[in-house]
């Protein structure tokens, strides 16, 4: 070990407080490291923050419901918090009529009448659209479900979500549309699901316990500082940002909220409604208090809206096309050349995770930045 290396502050330098960040810093602490967390927004947790309004969890930044397949991940996580049985199971508006959802053999009775699971796949295979070699997302979805399906839950609200005609979208961003021959409309086929009943905050908290955390602390404006605190930093943020942009831009699409606290016990009766209509500029209505069961007076609402991004605004989902992932190739490239610095997380690898995966993520690349101290 070098005498210079030696002499820093810290072991490690975690920029951003979200899970990938603070899954690190907590086994980084365990395996006796010195961590310090740094983290730009006023707050920790990154996207799961939530905050008491009323004494009802709000997520500021729009729906977080942890649900997952892995028992480790499972394990993990309710060391810190426990876990109500709350199951997603949104719900669908369009021109005024609510559906089931996701698609289930309610949906398809609601849609066409059909009471039995041999009824509704007679029905689907009578109106999907032959396509031979589906080319983008329209395609795909009418080959699979047909017309009425597709108008009716995808065409508008992915427009809406993605900024343009599904004309112009890969297949990949849909992947798979189950449709359920049964009456299940839980969102999730994961056996673990819930939300912290203290909070996500909580769940952040006890993540991070006894790890030195700064918040309001923007790396860029101070960068030649902070990078010479510690032996070994894990950078969270946007990798384009890390390198001040040389290659380009990569896009993301971006979300806002409109939050009103409500004088009333009841808004909509269930936590998530999503609207499907192109016309109609939100995406969906969240009631918070039905995430965690609250019984109170009031309630709090947030209506969703998508937003075209730029660098003053937060990126949640980024535009995964072909121009987008050779830009992210190059910085990824440039980002292995740098062997005191470890990138990790959805904005460091150009790459959406659900609250688990990041997780999962983040333990299978533990001992590797541990090491790197």
């Amino acid at each position: 070990m070098s005498q210079q290396k030696a002499q820093k502050a810290y072991d490690l330098l975690i920029i951003g407080s979200g899970l990938y960040g603070a899954t690190i810093a907590h086994f980084a602490k365990k395996a006796g490291k010195k961590v310090l967390i740094i983290d730009k927004r006023p707050h920790i947790g990154g996207n799961i923050y939530t905050e008491k309004v009323k004494g009802i969890d709000v997520h500021k930044y729009g729906a977080h419901i942890f649900h997952t397949s892995n028992k480790k991940v499972w394990d993990f996580v309710n060391q810190f918090v426990t876990f109500n049985h709350f199951v997603n199971r949104p719900k669908v508006c369009f021109k005024n009529q609510l559906f089931s959802f996701p698609i289930n053999l309610m949906t398809l009775y609601q849609l066409w009448d059909v009471k039995t699971p041999q009824e509704a796949e007679e029905k689907l295979e009578s109106v999907r659209i032959p396509i031979e070699k589906p080319q983008n997302l329209e395609e795909w979805v009418l080959s699979e479900v047909g017309e009425e399906i597709y108008e009716t839950f995808i065409k508008g609200y992915t427009t809406k979500q993605w900024g343009c005609s599904p004309k112009e979208l890969p297949t990949f961003i849909i992947r798979r549309l189950p449709i359920r021959l049964t009456f299940d409309d839980n969102y999730f086929f994961d056996p673990y699901q819930g939300i912290p009943k203290e909070g996500y905050t909580a769940l952040a908290e006890g993540i991070m316990e006894g790890i030195e955390v700064k918040v309001g602390v923007d790396f860029f404006k101070e960068r030649r500082f902070w990078e010479e605190q510690a032996r070994h930093i894990l950078y969270t943020g946007p990798i384009d940002q890390f390198f001040d942009y040389k290659f380009g831009e990569l896009e993301y699409r971006t979300l806002r909220f409109d939050t009103k606290t409500l004088n009333q016990d009841n808004f909509q009766g269930n936590a998530v409604i999503n609207y499907t209509e192109e016309s109609v500029p939100y995406t969906r209505i969240l009631e918070h208090k039905h995430f965690n069961f609250t019984d109170s007076a009031k309630t709090v609402v947030t209506w969703e809206y998508p937003d075209t991004w730029n660098k003053n605004k937060i990126p949640y989902y980024p535009v995964n096309n072909d121009a987008n992932n050779a830009l992210f190739k190059q910085y990824k490239e440039a980002s292995e050349t740098y062997p005191s610095i470890s990138f990790g997380g959805r904005l460091a690898e150009y790459k959406y995770y659900d609250m688990h995966q990041v997780i999962a993520q983040a333990m299978s690349q533990a001992d590797k930045i541990i090491s790197a101290c």
